[in-house]
């Protein structure tokens, strides 16, 4: 059941950033999961509260805001799908300039701060990922390492985007079954709201779509989404 009495938005998000920065710097991928689970199971369970809060009026309540993302080269738009399903599994959107490499993220501010630790935490643990790997080469001995981490990237943007909306749904229907709520239209409400302010800041922005060239990345990439446990176990399109 929910906590009114919620944790500010400073402790849940120190919390958040604690157990990224320890996902980050383990040796260990199993206890790399289990964090990283653990920090976006935080930020789904306090965008809960805020809804419930909301829902009952219980709380003064501000209306969606942006913030700027830095999304760089190499790879900057496998980086941004991965981005823009961050952002979606929590509430947010993000509209990616691909001239100026930067993503516009609207959404409320919680879910605002949350979004962009989860991606930077990711961005470095695929980083990691990508090393172990290696270089790659076709079977002529030609390299083929670019091809295979963008691949990898977007693999894994699809699949983290996937699991991570699966945790937030899960997480919902628990709370609605233990208290009988309806989030259903509190979420629809304020997702409405931020993709107004998406909508009214990028009129003329359009959804894109992106593909692989390198087999061996995807499956690679969609491997590694896999092994990330999210928060799935218990129980989105960019625009440019």
């Amino acid at each position: 059941m929910v906590n009114h009495d919620r944790p500010a938005q400073s402790d849940v998000l120190a919390k958040v950033r604690a157990l990224l920065a320890k996902a980050e710097s383990t040796q260990f991928e199993a206890e790399a999961e289990a964090l990283t689970a653990k920090a976006q199971e935080l930020m789904a369970r306090h965008r809960i509260e805020a809804a419930m809060l909301d829902a009952g009026g219980r709380t003064r309540r501000d209306g969606p805001t942006s913030r700027v993302v830095v999304v760089d080269d190499p790879y900057a738009d496998a980086k941004a799908m991965m981005l823009s399903a961050v952002a979606a599994a929590n509430g947010c959107s993000a509209v990616w300039s691909r001239a100026s490499r930067r993503a516009t993220v609207f959404g409320f501010a919680d879910e605002l701060a949350g979004t962009e630790l989860l991606f930077t935490s990711l961005l470095v643990q695929s980083a990691a990922a990508l090393h172990r790997a290696g270089p790659q080469i076709d079977r002529y001995g030609r390299s083929r390492t670019k091809r295979f981490r963008r691949s990898f990237l977007i693999a894994f943007a699809v699949r983290v985007g996937e699991r991570l909306r699966a945790a937030v749904d899960a997480m919902v229907d628990d709370e609605q079954s233990s208290t009988g709520a309806d989030l259903v239209p509190v979420f629809a409400r304020r997702d409405a709201e931020v993709e107004a302010a998406a909508r009214a800041a990028f009129p003329d922005a359009r959804s894109r779509t992106t593909s692989v060239s390198d087999a061996g990345g995807w499956h690679a990439g969609t491997a590694f989404g896999d092994q990330a446990d999210l928060g799935t176990a218990r129980r989105d399109p960019l625009r440019a």
